[in-house]
């Protein structure tokens, strides 16, 4: 119980930006010395942990201190760093990312010298490009992360070597253009290279819970400056074709054959080192964002469950009404995922743990009845590569809200802390990326490329 108290402890503190791996190290040494000096006074292990916490200061009003004297400083340390005998001069790290950027939205216009465009509109154009997408960006994400934490000749091979499998993978088996293995192995593919992604952003420690957790704190906090930033692009390109339209030219073809995919591109390393650069607000921004749309979702699942019983109806069997649950239910670990990376892991339950025990309840409902849905238009209709990865897909999702579920039920009857429920999340994420590499090497292969 003493260890998991420190590593609650540790985790906490890690979460704070102002302060170093060394930091916590130099502080947990200190901390368990206090510790052992007050069991050696007769005290048990759980008041030695808390009186020890308390001796080391309040690390709180700490943060709140190095915020206070730093902020005024805080967006030149983002883009610039001081340089001797010239004012200021864009920072290393920043030079990396815009150069990883404009690398990606080359990258992305390239096959162009091959006669595949992507806005032409051909079949063979589709198909390369729906297969190729993520390898246009998500290595040049890898390679920020891989420069930032000074990865080895072996790391770096690590690194690279899903990127190369898949680039292999999606472009030597013949897929047929746009059949269904080969869209499902474009949707799946992203997810694999992004937890890839994560062996780079870990420094090669993919293995450390506090990493894993770590990453999935940046996976929410890089789709939220993402987010933002396609939405000043948007609002960006609608005033462009605003102002060049008074003038009488139309913007629109450039727009959507340059500055999208290119933006789009360039944005997801610029998103990434918006990240790292960590502006305090935005992780201030995520609990806010749990508070918000954990009720929410939880409201819209209870009141859906409810009208079905009321109603006596059951649920669509289409493909399209079975993509769109499966997509759901992806949200909500997702929106769970994150909630429990912004979690204090030394709160006691409270409310927000009970409606997230709600909210898991309600999503493993109707997972269930999806998962019913499926094995009924399979035994209609049989076998094909999209029913089948939506079977598998669905598995794989109860089974991380089915002991979710326990998990989160023990913390509220105080059975068990924070850190199995914390730790269950972590170690599950190597099953996502396991299940999407046999939707991109295995199934073309086991239904014929169709």
């Amino acid at each position: 119980m003493l260890e998991e108290r420190i590593g609650e402890w540790r985790s906490y503190v890690l979460r704070r930006q102002e302060i170093t791996t060394a930091d916590v190290d130099e502080l947990e040494d200190h901390l368990r010395n206090q510790v052992s000096d007050l069991q050696e006074a007769g005290l048990d292990g759980e008041e030695a942990f808390l009186i020890g916490v308390k001796r080391l200061g309040e690390l709180d009003a700490l943060s709140r201190e190095f915020a206070r004297e730093y902020s005024e400083r805080l967006w030149k340390r983002l883009v610039v760093a001081e340089a001797a005998g010239s004012g200021a001069a864009w920072s290393p790290e920043a030079r990396v990312a815009l150069g990883l950027a404009v690398a990606a939205a080359v990258a992305i216009k390239l096959p162009g010298l091959f006669g595949l465009n992507l806005t032409d509109g051909t079949l063979a154009s589709q198909s390369f490009y729906i297969r190729n997408l993520s390898l246009f960006v998500l290595p040049f994400l890898a390679g920020f992360f891989a420069w930032k934490r000074g990865l080895d000749s072996a790391g770096l091979l690590r690194l690279a070597a899903p990127f190369i499998a898949g680039a292999l993978a999606v472009n030597l088996l013949p897929f047929t253009p746009m059949g269904n293995t080969e869209v499902l192995a474009a949707l799946h593919l992203p997810i694999a290279l992004w937890l890839a992604v994560g062996v780079g952003y870990a420094g090669g420690a993919w293995r450390s819970h506090d990493q894993r957790m770590n990453y999935v704190r940046f996976t929410g906090e890089w789709f939220i400056y993402f987010v933002l930033i396609a939405l000043g692009g948007g609002v960006l390109m609608g005033f462009t074709m605003f102002v060049f339209g008074a003038i009488g030219l139309d913007a629109e073809s450039l727009l959507n054959s340059w500055i999208l995919p290119c933006g789009a591109a360039g944005a997801v390393v610029i998103a990434g080192w918006l990240v790292e650069a960590k502006q305090s607000v935005i992780e201030n921004m995520a609990p806010v964002l749990t508070l918000l749309f954990t009720p929410l979702f939880t409201l819209m699942l209870v009141a859906f469950l409810v009208t079905m019983v009321w109603t006596g109806s059951g649920i669509d069997v289409e493909r399209e009404v079975l993509i769109g649950f499966d997509l759901l239910l992806v949200l909500v670990v997702g929106l769970l995922l994150y909630t429990i990376s912004a979690r204090d892991p030394r709160a006691e339950p409270g409310f927000f743990d009970v409606l997230q025990l709600v909210l898991v309840i309600c999503a493993l409902l109707v997972d269930a009845m999806a998962l019913w849905a499926i094995l009924m238009r399979i035994s209609a209709f049989g076998f094909t590569p999209n029913r089948v990865a939506a079977l598998g897909e669905n598995l794989i999702l109860v089974v991380n809200l089915s002991w979710s579920a326990v998990l989160y039920a023990r913390l509220l009857g105080k059975r068990s802390g924070f850190a199995p429920l914390e730790r269950w999340q972590t170690a599950y994420l190597p099953v996502y990326a396991i299940w999407a590499w046999i939707v991109v090497v295995i199934f073309p292969l086991a239904f014929r490329f169709q």
